[in-house]
This record gives structure tokens, sequence and C-alpha cells, in this order.
């Protein structure tokens, strides 16, 4: 019963956790004079995916590979269909030409790498697939472009930011302060993670369910809620940019840093069923990218948001029936 107990409570210190890991974080940049959208591009958007990558960690760490898998591929595709759709009902989306042009296909390139790395079986007819180290380490390079594409943008935009700052939604704080919130953020991440994946691995054994089953739905739900909070909330506002780059650049992060790292840490096998999950989130990708053309350009409609939530709907009731 304790096992469960902390399975529920990890979700809180963990989602706390990350986001005291920012607050802390984004205060001392502030503080070191970083321009707000260099915060935001890197700082905010890891801290969005600590969540992800802390479960990971202890995952690969403990042999629970499924979970690690599972996680990031649940994630992803929560994140698209769920989390997208929820906002866009709440307040149609528009986003930047570019966001569609570039940050949307790479996401979208992400997805199309981790099929090609896993496909072993299917490309080259071999008997299992694996995310080797190897593969990892190709995962992290991608995930170093990304990086200095948004470091470019950063800079691009440092003067705009500069002469904005009244609007930095960055909190001021004594650094000691800032310190002590990035302690208890990784207290929290440290403590959240390793409950998630205790009570997942009791959870699969006592009902006789797959850990990829519950990585992919209660995991993989629960790490996306510092997205979900953060768009549907940027939705009600009526700030489209933050809620579409929220999701976007956290199933970046996810890819190739998560994924990345946890193979690096351990290589991942891939079962037949993962490859399932990964047909299905480059569909969701590209559902999302259409979705900027269709109707009104750039922009995802009330009637997307609406489709977007009953297909994962449907995703979550299939997924239950053959896993």
């Amino acid at each position: 019963m304790l096992t469960y107990i902390l399975f529920a409570i990890g979700f809180i210190f963990l989602i706390k956790g990350a986001d005291l890991l920012v607050d802390g974080s984004s205060a001392i940049a502030k503080k070191l004079k970083i321009s707000d959208i260099i915060i935001g591009l890197t700082i905010v958007a890891f801290g969005t995916s600590m969540p992800e990558f802390v479960v990971n960690l202890f995952a690969s760490g403990s042999g629970s590979t499924e979970i690690a898998i599972g996680n990031v591929l649940g994630s992803n595709i929560a994140n698209i269909l769920l989390i997208l759709g929820i906002s866009a009902i709440i307040y149609p989306l528009a986003t930047k030409r570019t966001t569609s042009l570039r940050e949307i296909p790479f996401s979208l390139l992400a997805s199309i790498v981790l099929a090609f790395l896993v496909g072993d079986v299917f490309i080259d007819g071999a008997i299992s697939a694996t995310l080797t180290r190897t593969d990892g380490l190709i995962l992290l390079s991608f995930f170093i472009i990304f990086l200095y594409y948004t470091f470019v943008v950063a800079r691009s935009s440092r003067n705009l930011a500069e002469n904005d700052s009244s609007k930095s939604d960055v909190k001021s704080m004594k650094l000691g302060k800032a310190i002590g919130y990035i302690i208890l953020g990784l207290i929290g991440l440290v403590l959240g993670g390793e409950w998630i994946v205790n009570g997942a691995t009791k959870i699969a054994e006592a009902f006789n369910l797959s850990q990829s089953l519950i990585a992919l739905t209660i995991i993989a739900v629960g790490t996306s809620l510092p997205e979900l909070a953060t768009s549907a909330i940027a939705a009600y506002k009526k700030n489209s940019d933050i809620a579409i780059g929220n999701v976007v650049g956290s199933n970046i992060f996810n890819i190739f840093w998560v994924l990345g790292f946890s193979s690096v840490v351990r290589p991942l096998p891939f079962n037949s069923n993962s490859i399932i999950d990964i047909i299905v989130l480059i569909l969701s990708g590209l559902l999302l990218f259409i979705f900027m053309f269709i109707g009104k350009k750039h922009t995802i409609e009330r009637w997307q948001g609406l489709l977007m939530l009953l297909l994962y709907m449907v995703y979550i009731i299939v997924i239950i029936s053959i896993k």
C-alpha cells in the first residue's frame, strides 16, 4: 500500500520539483543578465522535460526499459493529441509561420529519426530492435544541433527581448533563495522519479499489466502535466505561441535529449508494440503539421482540437486492448 501512496505522491514531488528548479535557475540566469528568450528556449524548455528525464534515468538505471521507452513515446503523443487538443478547444491556437515551417517539422523529424534508429527488424531483418548507445549518441548530436538553432534564434531576438524586459515572467529573488529552490527542486525530482518507477513496476506486477502500458498511459500523462498546465493556461490567456511552442519544444527535448541520454546509460530494447507507438507518434506529428495549412493557416482551430482529443481517446482504448 505504501508503494502505491508514494507512486501518487511522486507525481506531486516530480512536477513541483521541476517548477522550483525552473524558477530558481531562471532567477539566477536573470541576475546574470541572460536574455529572457534564452531562458525560455533553454531553462524553461528543459525544465518541462525534467519529469520525463528523471523517470527515464531511474528506469534505465534499474533496467525497466519498457518504462523508459513508453514514458517518452506516451508523453509525446499526449503532448500533441491531448494537450494541444484541450488547449485548442479552450482557444484557437495561432502561431508564427516560422514555427509551422521550422519547429513543428523538426519535431516530426525527431520521431522519424527515432523510427529509423529502432527499425532494425524492418530495415535490416534483425531478430530484435534496440536503441543502442551509438543510437543514443546520434540522438544527442541532433539535440546539440537543436540547441545551436535555439541560440541562433535567441541571439537574433536578443535586442527585442532586452527592450521588452518589462513583460518578463521570470521571478526576481535573492541568490540564496534561488539556490534553495534549485536544491529543493532536485530533491523533489529525485524522490518523485524513484517513487514513480518503483510504483509503476509494482502496479504492473500486481495487475499483470505490461510496464509499457503503465508508462504509455499513467506515467506519460503524469509527466506531461507541466506541459498541460502551461499550454492550457497560455491558451486561456490567448498566448498561442507559448501553448504550441511549449509542446513542440518538449517533444524535441524528450526524444533527442531524454531518450538519447537514457539509451547511453543503458541500451533500450524495443518490442514490436513500441514500433506501433512510434508510428502513432509520427502520424500525430504529421497531423499537427497538416493542420497548420488546413482552414485558417498556421492555426489549430477548435474543431481540429476536438478531433485530436477524440483521436487520443481512440489511441488509449486501442493500446489498452492490445497491451
